[in-house]
């Protein structure tokens, strides 16, 4: 049985602009862009299934499915997908398995691969994220570790403190399931073919998605625009939010003016 997708919602209006989330994170970690968005069209921010305590879904199809299943939901044909780290992988998906369910596609803090999953990279990967909770560790034991290594230089408390509170609400079990998924992401071959109006946008002190790195892959999707936040690190939607929704505002106003439309 499908889960039913769970999201926060504010406004009203179409093309709707909807937010997925990181692994370390649900949707209370888009507040600051659902009261900017939401003055001037519907903004979702969905749970991924599982995060709200569920059963975390098996492939990288599944959780695309469970966004277009969110949107058919909500009765929306087209809308803006702004993904975020794991959030930006499964936008990757969506967009491979559903185009016209696009209007344009933002990509914030992500890649198109992790690489093999054997790899000695990625085991450590997982070995490190997942040593507190084998540890008996809960998230509002180091989930707080985690955010702090996320964050560049400049975040601000307010930041932090909006982080910390949604990784905590993040179950182990969920986590644990989405630290082991990502390992096995590759969508290399499919950036060719996106074919929607793209923002790539990259935090300059992140160390999970370096920006030259996004910078790279912007250059691969045909459409695409590239932007670097500066004084970010992994988080810019908390940490710079300003400059953060300014840059997805730009984007989605000159799309919504452009002949390509």
């Amino acid at each position: 049985m499908n889960p039913v997708p769970s999201a926060l919602a504010v406004g009203a209006g179409e093309p709707a602009i909807v937010f997925l989330h990181g692994i370390g994170s649900e949707a209370s970690i888009w507040r600051l862009q659902l009261g900017h968005f939401g003055r001037r069209r519907l903004a979702l921010a969905w749970t991924m299934p599982g995060y709200d305590n569920g059963v975390l879904p098996r492939s990288w199809d599944d959780l695309a499915d469970a966004v277009v299943r969110l949107l058919d939901m909500r009765g929306l044909d087209r809308v803006h997908l702004v993904g975020h780290s794991i959030g930006g992988m499964i936008a990757q998906v969506l967009c491979a398995r559903h185009p016209a369910r696009l209007a344009s596609l933002i990509l914030s803090a992500t890649s198109p691969s992790f690489g093999k999953p054997d790899g000695a990279w990625q085991q450590a990967f997982v070995r490190q994220r997942l040593a507190p909770i084998e540890a008996g560790q809960k998230m509002s034991e180091f989930g707080p570790t985690v955010v702090q290594g996320l964050v560049g230089p400049g975040c601000g408390a307010a930041g932090l403190s909006l982080a910390t509170a949604s990784i905590t609400r993040v179950p182990t079990g969920a986590f644990a399931a989405a630290v082991r998924l990502i390992v096995t992401f590759d969508q290399r071959e499919g950036l060719a073919r996106i074919g929607v109006p793209t923002l790539v946008l990259a935090g300059e002190h992140d160390n999970n998605a370096p920006a030259a790195m996004m910078e790279r892959m912007a250059g691969k999707i045909p459409k695409a625009q590239y932007v670097c936040l500066a004084g970010c690190g992994h988080l810019a939607n908390v940490e710079t939010p300003e400059a953060f929704n300014e840059a997805i505002q730009t984007f989605i106003d000159n799309e919504a003016a452009s002949p390509f439309n």
